[in-house]
């Protein structure tokens, strides 16, 4: 797995219906749909008629289903009968929003990575001092990973699946992504390689997006209040390990 992909969790947890593609999509799961981010294609193709909205609409109800059932069985063990089933269409009516399969697995891919990228730069924009804006950074970064577990899942399991041209955009969308870390962590520790800083991030985002499963205590959830502090506490001490102290 490329070391550019800042979504990848420790160990993707497996399926505990490996023989139940067809299991319908909770709520819940649903909810964790990726939008289309502004300024992207998607959102600019989508004007403001009820038909082009109902139609986004059923388009992202599509992605939700692709990522709980991706991340529960895996890209090769659904089918788009399946994809349609959990969205509430017919599977030939998915070809009225992608190309196939695999063309829904590029979408959910690239947008949550433009979202990635487009976080951060925002964090950048609006933020001057650079422990407060690795602070932004740590605590979007978390946010996302609580919020789209099963996004990180299907990210690690099967990126292998996308088209090249989607695994080189994505790729590209994520090395920038780490590169707004690093430019904020020279800042923090000067004078060290941005080799040593990469390998910060990336050993950040391990931990952080490690949250499907370290959300989880033998068998039981805990809550996103409480992980969600323990999770930045414990990656802003990461990073900032060996920051000289001010005199």
């Amino acid at each position: 797995m490329p070391t550019t992909r800042p979504v990848k969790p420790s160990a993707p947890a497996q399926s505990e219906h490996p023989n139940s593609a067809t299991q319908p999509v909770s709520a819940a799961q649903a909810a964790s749909a990726t939008p289309a981010a502004p300024g992207t294609p998607e959102a600019a193709a989508a004007p403001g008629t009820p038909r082009s909205q109902a139609k986004e609409n059923r388009r992202q109800a599509l992605l939700a289903a692709a990522a709980a059932l991706f991340a529960l069985h895996g890209f090769n063990r659904v089918s788009l009968e399946d994809l349609g089933a959990a969205a509430g269409v017919s599977g030939p009516a998915v070809y009225r929003h992608f190309q196939g399969k695999q063309a829904v697995l590029g979408d959910l891919l690239l947008t949550v990575s433009r979202e990635l990228l487009d976080g951060g730069r925002r964090v950048i924009a609006e933020t001057t001092d650079p422990l407060a804006a690795l602070r932004r950074l740590v605590g979007f970064h978390v946010a996302f990973a609580l919020g789209k577990p099963d996004v990180i899942r299907v990210q690690d399991r099967d990126f292998s699946n996308l088209s090249q041209k989607d695994q080189s955009e994505v790729r590209a969308l994520q090395r920038n992504y780490v590169e707004i870390w690093v430019e904020v962590l020279a800042l923090l520790h000067p004078g060290t390689d941005a080799v040593e800083l990469r390998m910060r991030a990336h050993a950040t985002f391990g931990l952080i997006n490690s949250t499907p499963h370290s959300v989880r205590n033998h068998g039981r959830k805990i809550a996103p209040k409480t992980a969600r502090p323990l999770l930045e506490s414990m990656a802003l001490a990461a990073l900032m390990v060996n920051v000289p102290q001010a005199s």
